[in-house]
């Protein structure tokens, strides 16, 4: 049984595909280590989002997300026999396994031999036509049998997912309207929030308030070792004066003694 995704990151900016791939390829090279060997980008097969991954991961092997090309196989599909015919299934059934066995030039000598056939119609030729030069320009990247074999993802559902759960599921909802600063502050939280950075985010908001606002870094937290060794019950100094706070019951706190810090009924601890 194949496992799904380990140690997930997600992300998301409207500042454009480079934006993107600048601060993944950052990411990535933190996680760089002479014990990887094996480096995978799956992509759709627009030619421009491949030659800009391939200038950012230039030691990574490309990879044609499947489920792209499987839609592919459907278009042609309904266009021959019809998008509710029964032999539509078992005619994309075989195209596929052609292609996760690594039988790519069978595919398109199949999809150019439909389309030379004199009954195929002008629509459906198009669409033939189009599949294979689609096919012809990406078999670099449709090894699926090597893929297969080698342990590697070679679909991308894990990316549309999220792209779905962090994006769409919440800054499309009905009659939503975004500035691109307030989406791009949503999106960061999101992000965080799902790759449960939170509490790190909480350590990093306060030392970037304590500088702006005090113009030096926070007190580093005191170690375990000091904790233990220090007074257990701090004395009171005289000068410092009692804070009374009032109770959540809305009843008046007087207590002035360390050993009376709380009231009758108060669940408020006043310090």
């Amino acid at each position: 049984m194949r496992s799904g995704p380990q140690n997930k990151r997600l992300w998301a900016t409207l500042a454009g595909k480079d934006a993107a791939l600048a601060r993944l390829a950052a990411q990535t090279a933190k996680r760089e280590d002479p014990h990887i060997d094996q480096r995978v980008a799956l992509t759709d097969g627009a030619a421009a989002l491949q030659e800009r991954v391939q200038q950012h991961f230039p030691t990574f092997t490309l990879v044609l997300d499947f489920i792209h090309a499987d839609e592919k196989l459907w278009d042609v599909a309904n266009s021959l026999f019809g998008e509710t015919a029964a032999p539509r299934t078992p005619w994309v059934e075989n195209q596929s396994l052609d292609l996760l066995s690594g039988r790519v030039p069978q595919v398109i000598t199949e999809l150019r031999r439909l389309a030379s056939l004199a009954e195929t119609t002008t629509t459906q030729r198009t669409v033939l036509t189009q599949v294979a030069n689609y096919c012809e320009r990406n078999p670099a990247y449709m090894h699926y049998d090597q893929y297969l074999a080698a342990g590697w993802p070679i679909a991308s559902g894990v990316i549309e997912g999220a792209c779905r759960h962090l994006v769409k599921d919440r800054c499309e909802l009905s009659g939503m309207r975004w500035t691109k600063t307030g989406v791009e502050a949503l999106l960061g939280l999101r992000a965080v929030a799902e790759n449960d950075d939170w509490e790190a985010y909480r350590r990093f908001f306060q030392q970037q308030r304590q500088q702006r606002l005090y113009g030096v870094p926070e007190p580093a937290p005191a170690t375990l070792e000091s904790q233990a060794l220090a007074d257990p019950e701090p004395t009171l100094q005289a000068s410092a004066p009692w804070i009374v706070q009032s109770c959540i019951s809305f009843l008046s706190c007087s207590s002035t003694s360390a050993s009376e810090r709380t009231c009758e009924g108060c669940t408020r601890f006043c310090w």
